[in-house]
């Protein structure tokens, strides 16, 4: 309920407008963004020897995502517990960047920009290279 209505005044058709247009081109800036990031995802799955087309499922993205930073399947649990979630996304991110021979800064830019850092990780001249585990590394016999 906004102010003009507690008034008992009918809002300005131009004020109501305003704000449909100033709505509608927040949701084409968000929408062209989502885009940005998913080709970017697409390439960067591509790149690393995985479908593409797995950018587009909402979980199992992140199961590619965690395949391509080295991390077991299982850390895709830790996504769901909050505070927990942020630590593992940029872990995950430094991981992935790492895997693509790129650095921490560029593994943060991952995390917290990732309209503008997946798409030069994909489109770019990156390539990617897993780390081999460490020795002494898998289970115990």
């Amino acid at each position: 309920m906004n102010f003009q209505m507690l008034l008992g005044q009918q809002p300005d058709a131009a004020v109501t407008a305003a704000g449909g247009i100033a709505g509608a081109v927040f949701m084409l800036v968000w929408l062209a963004l989502l885009v940005v990031v998913i080709a970017g995802l697409w390439k960067t799955f591509e790149k690393a020897g995985k479908p593409g087309w797995a950018a587009l499922i909402p979980i199992y993205n992140m199961v590619i995502l965690l395949e391509i930073a080295g991390k077991p399947i299982w850390w895709l649990l830790l996504y769901f517990i909050p505070f927990v979630n942020v630590v593992v996304h940029i872990l995950v991110s430094l991981a992935v960047a790492e895997n693509f021979g790129k650095d921490v800064l560029f593994g943060l830019g991952l995390s917290f920009l990732a309209f503008i850092f997946f798409p030069i990780l994909g489109f770019g001249d990156a390539v990617y290279r897993p780390r081999s585990p460490a020795v002494g590394s898998g289970p115990a016999v």
